[in-house]
């Protein structure tokens, strides 16, 4: 049982982690910034980035030589070594990565998927990657834990999937098969929330207080709220499944699926079908749709944009977003004419709720998951920092 912190260790280890946080959510800063922004004299300061140092979570740099005014300070980053396994299972494939601190990411790989994986599959092949990649490419690496972004409903507190529909999961105890299979500490949470997380913090919705971000993937749409700058999950943790909602088609000839939820009309397996392809990543998926001279394929496409453009209406009359962020495919749907889906979806909503109004698709394209799932794990090194890394001394 560990001893009690004092006062004094309480509050070091407080800006630690602060730091911590300013570096990596903030990017790099030298110390005169960090002495600035966080409020603390140059020695502290100093006292603080070498034990991060030491920590192996951060790194400094030589001064800028285009600084020419006062005492040069060195740049203080973050640090490549520490490394998250991200992982998100789909119908059509299990996408795992590597991701540093630093949100680089070393290695990636797609496993294609012919029959749905199981959670106790999953786990196996995420085991055996990360061993062969601790042999290659993460040898020098330190891995903190895996970070899992599942299409379902989560419970946070134990990771068990309550339902994943499309893979065919229910009450999957996917954080333990992880976590026993690998011996590394596993987070799991719902693909569209750890996307939100992503964004937020590095992409489209960076700064933005009041944000609704809607997921487009192979196994339909998933959701997030950032709503005062706070994450919304809701009772039991499970808000944002916009995807379920009962779509407004205002012409019957728009309707493929009786008495079907959003994502049964807005959805990338038509889009993969109006193409003529049985598979396909995002970027190819992207391409092809955007390239493409089928009248088919173009009829399906405005269709959908019909859709979501009313969905979206209804978030905004609901939430009074001040961006709505838009990934996967439905990035792609949005950016075949976004200024036309904005107008869209501000003609169906009350004019004071759509003002100032901001569609954005997702910076970090497809990273934007797996970043999220890394983050899940970096989350508690950020929060306090000596409680988890280990020393290097």
């Amino acid at each position: 049982m560990s001893t009690p912190r004092t006062g004094s260790e309480q509050v070091r280890a407080a800006n630690l982690g602060r730091l911590l946080r300013r570096v990596h959510v903030g990017g790099a800063a030298s110390r005169a910034v960090l002495t600035a922004e966080l409020g603390l004299n140059r020695s502290t300061i100093a006292d603080l980035v070498a034990e991060l140092a030491d920590l192996g979570l951060v790194h400094e740099l030589a001064p800028s030589p285009e600084r020419r005014v006062g005492r040069p300070s060195p740049v203080v980053q973050t640090s490549p070594g520490p490394t998250a396994i991200a992982v998100n299972p789909e119908v059509d494939a299990l996408e795992i990565a590597a991701v540093r601190l630093d949100r680089s990411i070393p290695v990636r790989e797609r496993v294609e998927m012919y029959s749905l994986l199981t959670p106790a599959a999953t786990a196996d092949l995420v085991r055996t990657r990360v061993q062969s990649w601790r042999k290659g490419v993460l040898s020098d690496a330190t891995i903190f834990g895996i970070g899992v972004a599942v299409p379902g409903l989560v419970r946070g507190v134990d990771g068990v999937v309550r339902t994943a529909p499309h893979l065919g999961w229910t009450e999957a105890p996917l954080r333990t098969l992880l976590a026993d299979a690998t011996g590394l500490p596993t987070v799991v949470a719902n693909d569209a929330t750890l996307g939100t997380w992503a964004e937020h913090r590095f992409g489209a919705a960076r700064g933005i207080d009041d944000v609704v971000y809607l997921n487009g993937g192979a196994s339909g749409i998933g959701g997030g709220l950032i709503v005062g700058g706070v994450a919304v999950g809701g009772a039991g943790g499970y808000a944002g499944e916009f995807g379920q909602n009962r779509p407004g088609i205002v012409s019957d000839d728009d309707r493929r699926a009786p008495d079907g939820v959003l994502e049964d009309e807005v959805s990338r397996a038509r889009l993969l079908e109006a193409v003529g392809l049985a598979t396909a990543d995002e970027q190819t998926l992207a391409a092809v749709l955007t390239h493409t001279t089928s009248p088919a394929a173009a009829s399906e496409l405005a269709r959908q944009r019909r859709i979501l453009a009313t969905a979206l209406a209804n978030a905004v009359n609901v939430l009074n977003p001040a961006v709505i962020v838009l990934g996967g495919f439905l990035a792609t749907l949005a950016e075949l004419d976004l200024p036309a889906l904005a107008a869209a979806v501000t003609a169906q909503s009350m004019p004071a709720n759509a003002e100032g109004l901001d569609i954005r698709v997702a910076s970090l394209a497809a990273d934007r998951l797996l970043i999220g799932a890394a983050e899940a794990v970096f989350e508690p090194v950020l929060e306090d920092p000596a409680a988890i890394a280990t020393p290097r001394s």
